[in-house]
C-alpha cells in the first residue's frame, strides 16, 4: 500500500502484499545454481476455480525463483468422490462461487463459472464417459511431459474460467494450447496412441497427492511440506526463502 492508501500492483497485475516481501527475500537469498534444482509439485484440477486463480502466480513463481514447477493433474472431487456434492452442505457451492469471484476481483482476473462445466454433473442414462474432464486432465499430463505444464494450465484455465462461452468449441482450446507453446493436435494424437499411460499417471498423481498430506487442489508440495490453497502461495514463497537461506548458510 502506497502513501496514498492504495494497493500497489505487481507486473502481473496482482495485488502485491506479502508476496512482494517474500519475492524480495528470495531475490536476496544466495541460492546460486542450486535454485534451478528446487522443485515445487503442484496437484491441480481443471475444474477447480481456485486452481485457476493460482495458475498465473505459479508461473510467476517459477520465473522469479528459478524453481522447477511440476504440474501433476488430478481429477476433481466430482469425479473422485461422486457423492461429495450430494452430502456437502448446500451452501458449499454457492459460497465457493462467490468467494472465487471475490478473489478474482482482488487479483484483477476475469471470472465466470465455465460454460460448459468441465464436469457434466447430470449424465443421461447409459452415459458414463465425461465429455471434457478426462481429455483436459490427460492433456495436462502430456503438456507436463513436454515441459510446458505450468504454461498450459495457466492458458487453458484462463480460457475455461475467463468467460469464454463454449470454450470447448471451434479453435478456442487449440489457441490456448498454442499460447502455451503447444500444438493441440499433437497432444491429442499422443493421448489416442496410449490412453492407458495417462490414466496410470493420473492415478499415480492422486496417490502422491494423498501421501503428501491433503486431498484438495491446488496443492503445492515443497520439500515434502504441503501448502493447500491459492492463498498459501505467499507462505510457500516464504518457506522457499527460509530453505534457501539455510542452504546458503550451510554452503550447499
Amino acid at each position: 500500500m502506497n502513501r496514498h492508501g492504495k494497493i500497489e500492483w505487481s507486473d502481473s497485475g496482482n495485488p502485491d502484499l506479502l508476496g512482494r516481501r517474500a519475492r524480495g527475500s528470495l531475490a536476496r537469498s544466495k541460492w546460486g545454481d542450486k535454485a534451478m534444482t528446487r522443485r515445487v509439485e503442484v496437484f491441480w484440477s481443471f475444474r477447480s476455480p481456485y486452481s485457476y486463480l493460482a495458475a498465473g502466480r505459479l508461473v510467476k513463481l517459477a520465473g522469479d525463483t528459478g524453481a522447477e514447477v511440476i504440474v501433476r493433474p488430478v481429477y476433481p472431487l466430482a469425479i473422485r468422490t461422486p457423492d461429495f456434492f450430494k452430502k456437502v452442505n448446500p451452501l458449499f457451492v454457492s459460497y465457493v462461487v462467490r468467494d472465487a469471484k471475490r478473489v478474482a476481483d482482488y487479483l484483477g482476473l476475469p471470472f465466470h463459472w465455465p460454460d460448459p462445466d468441465p464436469v457434466a454433473m447430470n449424465l443421461g442414462p447409459g452415459e458414463d464417459e465425461q465429455p471434457h474432464i478426462h481429455r483436459l486432465t490427460r492433456l495436462g499430463v502430456e503438456a507436463g511431459l513436454r515441459g510446458r505444464g505450468p504454461a498450459f494450465i495457466d492458458s487453458v484455465s484462463r480460457l475455461i474460467f475467463g468467460g469464454t462461452k463454449g470454450w470447448d468449441q471451434g479453435d478456442h482450446l487449440a489457441k490456448a494450447a498454442a499460447r502455451a507453446g503447444l500444438d493441440l493436435a499433437a497432444l491429442d494424437a499422443a493421448l489416442l496412441a496410449d490412453p492407458g499411460k495417462y490414466d496410470s499417471i493420473i492415478a499415480e498423481n492422486e496417490r502422491h497427492q494423498e501421501a503428501a498430506g491433503h486431498w484438495g487442489v491446488p496443492l503445492m508440495v515443497y520439500e515434502g511440506e504441503p501448502f493447500f490453497g491459492q492463498d498459501r502461495i505467499d507462505m510457500l514463497l516464504w518457506r522457499m526463502d527460509q530453505s534457501g537461506r539455510k542452504s546458503a548458510a550451510a554452503g550447499t
